[in-house]
């Protein structure tokens, strides 16, 4: 699995002292406040679980089950939501946690759906943002890392349902995927 990736590009260390300063960062802005913390399956189960570990406020965890990708590198055009969620939305702070922001397409669409439920609040934390392959002005208030425009693997992220057991974020050789 190590041969197919051409380099590493953020370390377990570097991964574990960013998800201990979001946790932080997270509690100082929910003080207080009990939330629902929402998680987008499959890729972000990994930074989730690493995230709510950090967190010392109260929170209820749902989660949310969208198709972006497929076995494809680049993200569908029409992000489907295959599973919804089985908490109450209404009146309460929801934190939304994906692996990585792309386009915007997916988080956007969630987010939205979120927002129609009448939630007191709704919030953003991704784990990595590619600002570049943007495709709308959907912004995070909270991300790990801005990493360039690379397919990624590894900590939760996949490629056709590979390398997600990778215990740091790295890119693939094209030749893997071409």
């Amino acid at each position: 699995m190590k041969n197919d990736l051409k380099q590493i590009l953020l370390t377990e260390e570097q991964i574990s002292l960013r998800i201990s300063e979001l946790g932080l960062e997270i509690d100082r802005h929910y003080e207080g406040k009990e939330i629902l913390l929402v998680t987008l399956l499959d890729g972000a189960i990994v930074f989730t679980a690493d995230l709510i570990r950090n967190l010392s406020i109260p929170l209820r965890l749902d989660c949310i089950r969208v198709s972006s990708y497929g076995d494809s590198t680049d993200p569908e055009t029409a992000p489907r939501i295959l599973s919804s969620l089985k908490s109450e939305v209404g009146g309460r702070h929801v934190l939304l946690v994906d692996d990585i922001l792309d386009t915007g397409n997916t988080m956007k669409r969630v987010h939205d759906e979120v927002l129609a439920r009448d939630p007191a609040s709704v919030q953003s934390c991704v784990f990595l943002d590619k600002p570049e392959r943007r495709q709308n002005d959907f912004k995070a208030d909270w991300s790990g890392f801005s990493i360039p425009d690379e397919f990624v693997v590894g900590y939760g992220l996949d490629y056709a349902g590979q390398y997600r057991q990778l215990p740091f974020v790295g890119t693939l050789k094209p030749s893997v995927y071409e």
